[in-house]
């Protein structure tokens, strides 16, 4: 009896270990809000990586539940989670380097080049320096077509028209809007639609996603089309610690998955959220405004000026002439 009591215990102890040994590694994801659009990428990413490994390697998507948005980073850097999203403006003094791609450029750019300028950003050894302090290392961006807005007063005809607008709008955008009058007006996003609607603001900025889900188009009068002065830049991010703990299988999983993540995210983006937004603005009736090359090129010259002191106020934290060059030769290509 004692020898198969001891054969018996062995056996289990084995198969303890044995199941140790395969226990599926899980990463926890802080994103914020709900699955949409602009989530697409992460849930994408996590439905490739579990299929790849055969469920051995789980990344455990929480919209909410982990961390506040712009405590994301924070989080990462002492690893409360493995994997996070955020966006650059919330803390610009925590991630200065990588908001050189919210600039306004004054470029209409694809959203599948986007990406790939994002990318290159993100793989700047300036980049890279920087979001080490936090522990992080960027996985993957989130790209967003230019902002455009949504206004709930009379039609524009003249640039001179901006003078007095309160616009809810992010640094670039604002930096050149302000030098035509407009006042940057800074709300919640979740109270966007109330504001307009009670005018504490009167127009807002955004991707197509963020306009479908305020709906400012049901208070607007007109919408721009083609303001190309900046987008929000909203990187994924994994604690570097963890990416160096996975084994090697799971790491090319995770890796060699982010190409095929983005692709379905940008394929998404077009044919859902663009289209829906466009079809939304068509059935409010709202007046499109598309600025003259005229008035384009005004507004570039306006950019100018906020490009600069973007160099300016970085020049003594890291070579920001270098990346500001490299960046905008992307856009340029």
């Amino acid at each position: 009896m004692k020898i198969k009591s001891i054969i018996l215990t062995s056996a289990i102890t084995v198969g303890l270990l044995a199941t140790q040994a395969h226990a599926a590694t899980e990463w926890n994801v802080s994103l914020w809000g709900k699955q949409r659009a602009f989530t697409e990428n992460v849930e994408k990413l996590a439905e490739l990586v579990s299929s790849k490994t055969n469920g051995e390697f789980k990344l455990n998507i929480s919209y909410g539940g982990l961390s506040k948005s712009r405590e994301n980073l924070d989080g990462i850097s002492f690893g409360a989670f493995e994997m996070a999203q955020f966006c650059s403006f919330y803390h610009s003094d925590k991630n200065p380097t990588i908001t050189v791609t919210e600039l306004p450029f004054a470029k209409d750019v694809s959203l599948a080049r986007s990406a790939e300028i994002y990318t290159k950003v993100y793989q700047n050894p300036i980049v890279i320096k920087d979001l080490a302090r936090w522990n992080a290392t960027i996985l993957m961006p989130t790209p967003m077509p230019q902002y455009n807005i949504v206004s709930k007063s009379d039609p524009l005809t003249e640039l001179s028209d901006f003078n007095g607008l309160r616009v809810r709008g992010p640094g670039g955008i604002m930096g050149v809007l302000g030098k035509l009058g407009a006042v940057k007006t800074g709300v919640p996003f979740s109270e966007v639609r109330q504001s307009m609607d009670s005018g504490v603001i009167d127009a807002a900025t955004f991707a197509p996603h963020a306009h479908v889900a305020t709906k400012t188009f049901k208070v607007g009068k007109w919408a721009s089309t083609n303001l190309n002065l900046g987008s929000a830049n909203c990187p994924v991010v994994v604690n570097t610690d963890a990416l160096n703990a996975l084994s090697e299988s799971n790491r090319q999983a995770l890796l060699g998955s982010v190409d095929e993540a983005i692709t379905f995210y940008v394929d998404n983006y077009n044919t859902n959220a663009t289209k829906k937004y466009d079809a939304e603005i068509a059935d409010a009736g709202l007046v499109n405004v598309t600025f003259s090359p005229a008035q384009t090129a005004e507004l570039d010259k306006l950019a100018t000026s906020v490009r600069d002191s973007w160099i300016e106020q970085y020049a003594d934290q890291f070579d920001s002439k270098a990346l500001y060059d490299f960046t905008e030769d992307l856009f340029n290509q």
